[in-house]
C-alpha cells in the first residue's frame, strides 16, 4: 500500500469532523477530469509516507483531531487496507472512505469489521455514461451493488459528483435521480482545472448550470448541495 499523500488538518474532506486526509496511490479508473491524476497513473513517482508515520502522527494529534479520510486513487484496491484502518480505529478516529464503488465486497467488508463510519461514493455519471467518464470500461454491476447496499442504510454516506461542462449533461443528472431516488444526500462538486488534472483543459460549469442539476436531483433527493462555488 503506498501512501502518497497526507492533508494533516481538514475541515473540509469528513463534513462534521475535524480530520486529516490520507491518498493512497493507484486506481483502476482513467477519468480525465480526476483531480489527482498523479496518484492515478504515476504513483510510484511520487513521495511516499509510511504508515508508521502516518500512526504516530495520529497519537499525537488524539483529541485535537477526531476523523480521518481516506482517499485516492482508489482506496480499496490496497490488500493491506483493513490491516491499516484497524490500527487506526484502535486510535479512537472514525473514518470515512472515498471510493468509486467499483468494489462492493471490500466496502462492505470494511463495514463488517467496523473499520468504517461512512463512505462517500463518487458518481461519476448517468450508467449509460460511465465508460466515458471513467475512461474503462467500469464493472456497471459492482457500482449499482455498492450504491444500492448504501442506499439501504447499512452505513452513513454521501454520494458527490464532480461536474465538468464537457462531459456533464442533463440527460446524466435525469437518469441518476432515477437511479438514486431517495439517497440521502448528494453533492454537486465544482469542477477545477489544474496541472494535477490527468487530462487538463475542461471547464467548471456555471451558477445556473450548477443549480439546474441539482434543482433535477432534489426531485427524488432531499438533500442536494453544491460545494466548491460561492453561490
Amino acid at each position: 500500500m503506498k501512501i502518497c499523500g497526507f492533508n494533516k488538518t481538514t475541515l473540509l474532506d469528513y463534513p462534521g469532523r475535524v480530520a486529516c486526509t490520507i491518498f493512497l496511490g493507484g486506481c483502476n479508473f482513467r477519468c480525465p477530469f480526476c483531480q489527482n491524476g498523479a496518484l492515478v497513473v504515476e504513483p510510484d513517482t511520487q513521495p511516499e509516507y509510511s504508515q508508521e508515520e502516518i500512526l504516530a502522527f495520529l497519537k499525537k494529534r488524539k483529541g485535537i483531531l477526531d476523523g480521518v479520510c481516506i482517499s485516492g486513487g482508489e482506496p480499496t484496491l490496497a490488500p493491506e487496507l483493513p490491516e491499516f484502518l484497524s490500527r487506526i480505529r484502535e486510535l479512537g478516529y472514525d473514518v470515512k472512505l472515498d471510493t468509486n464503488g467499483s468494489r462492493p465486497s471490500v466496502v462492505k467488508n470494511l463495514a463488517a469489521a467496523d473499520l468504517i463510519n461512512k463512505v462517500a461514493m463518487d458518481i461519476k455519471a448517468c450508467p449509460s455514461n460511465y465508460h466515458v467518464l471513467t475512461g474503462v470500461h467500469a464493472d456497471l454491476d459492482g457500482i449499482r451493488e455498492t450504491a444500492g447496499w448504501l442506499l439501504d442504510g447499512h452505513l452513513d454516506y454521501e454520494f458527490r459528483t464532480t461536474v465538468v461542462r464537457e462531459l456533464h449533461s442533463e440527460k446524466d443528472f435525469q437518469e441518476i435521480s432515477r437511479w438514486l431516488s431517495g439517497a440521502k444526500a448528494y453533492y454537486l462538486q465544482a469542477y477545477r482545472d489544474s496541472d494535477g488534472v490527468l487530462i487538463p483543459g475542461f471547464s467548471a460549469c456555471s451558477e445556473e448550470e450548477m443549480k439546474n442539476y441539482r434543482d433535477i436531483l432534489s426531485q427524488t433527493i432531499p438533500v442536494v448541495e453544491i460545494r466548491g462555488m460561492e453561490l
